[in-house]
């Protein structure tokens, strides 16, 4: 039977949450799916791989991989891939995962499929869909010849679930690692403290954009965030002027986010800002333009100043909380 190889990723909380969405919907496609841990804790995420639908564990715990940035990993899976013929190599679209993802094709020789959104095999050709022009179109592209073919899918275009069957095989591999490899070693990894759920997890997402007037002004999100138990983001135009970090935007170019509540302050709607929120369940928009182009999206729209509607409806939240 074909295979398809889930990378996996890993986190200090153990394996990514995008390892687990991919494979919840690999294990769909009627093919074995195989998941390629690299790293010291290969061996201890085999069970959380089978859960969500891998068959079969190509693991390698070896040092180097934690140590030195990216070209371990392209080294060992392009070694793995050229010897097996994998029909395709899916990564997730992180940062890591385009990064090591792009360099196995061009590796490789292979057709990538960028930030796709859903992906299907149909008989011996896999095929995947990908948003372009601001995910207004869906272009729908099939690899043409054997594999392996390569893909990147999209944060949150799929929804994580166990279900997968018991525990799967484990496969311990070490492919050669040419010393070229390990040219670029990584000197420090800096966490930065937060407070409150992962953006990308957050189950109520509170995101100020240029209307909110500027950095001295995201205390009150800050605020309602924490009252609602969410996160808050930014649209690029806020984190291109410095008033808040990378970290928080949402967007194209920033995170994907899929939560129960997306509330918009100042949020005009642009393409490259929307495509990374409009798949929220409930999108609640605050701006004082009725025709800002987020109110299309919006389950809830209220035309108003945020810096009036918001202070209501964080006393509405305690007062219900309070109750």
């Amino acid at each position: 039977m074909a295979e398809i190889w889930v990378h996996v990723e890993a986190t200090a909380d153990g394996v990514a949450p995008i390892t687990l969405e991919i494979l919840t919907k690999a294990r769909t496609l009627g093919v074995d799916v195989v998941a390629l841990a690299l790293g010291p804790d290969a061996a201890a995420q085999a069970a959380k791989l089978g859960e969500y639908g891998a068959t079969r564990v190509l693991s390698d715990a070896r040092e180097e991989y934690k140590q030195y940035f990216a070209r371990p990993a392209v080294e060992a899976i392009a070694a793995l891939a050229y010897q097996r013929k994998p029909l395709a190599l899916v990564f997730g679209g992180s940062y890591d995962g385009r990064d090591v993802g792009c360099r196995v094709a061009a590796r490789l020789g292979a057709g990538l499929a960028a930030s796709a959104t859903d992906i299907k095999v149909e008989g011996d050709q896999v095929k995947a869909e990908v948003p372009i022009f601001g995910a207004t179109q869906v272009v729908a592209k099939a690899f043409r010849g054997a594999g392996p073919h390569v893909i990147t899918i999209r944060p949150k275009a799929f929804s994580a679930e166990p279900g997968g069957g018991g525990a799967p095989q484990v496969e311990e591999v070490q492919p050669q690692l040419p010393e070229t490899a390990m040219q670029v070693k990584i000197l420090e990894t800096v966490v930065e403290p937060s407070e409150g759920p992962k953006l990308e997890e957050a189950p109520v997402v509170v995101t100020g954009g240029r209307g909110m007037g500027g950095p001295e002004n995201f205390g009150i999100l800050q605020e309602l965030a924490g009252l609602l138990g969410g996160a808050v983001g930014a649209t690029r135009a806020v984190v291109d002027a410095g008033w808040m970090p990378y970290g928080m935007q949402v967007g194209q170019t920033g995170k994907t986010v899929k939560p129960n509540v997306y509330i918009a302050a100042g949020v005009s709607g642009a393409m490259q800002h929307t495509v990374g929120m409009k798949g929220s369940k409930n999108i609640i928009a605050i701006n004082k333009d009725e025709e800002a182009p987020i109110f299309k999206l919006a389950d809830l729209g209220i035309v108003g100043d945020v810096h009036k509607v918001l202070p209501q409806v964080i006393a509405a939240v305690k007062a219900k909380k309070g109750g």
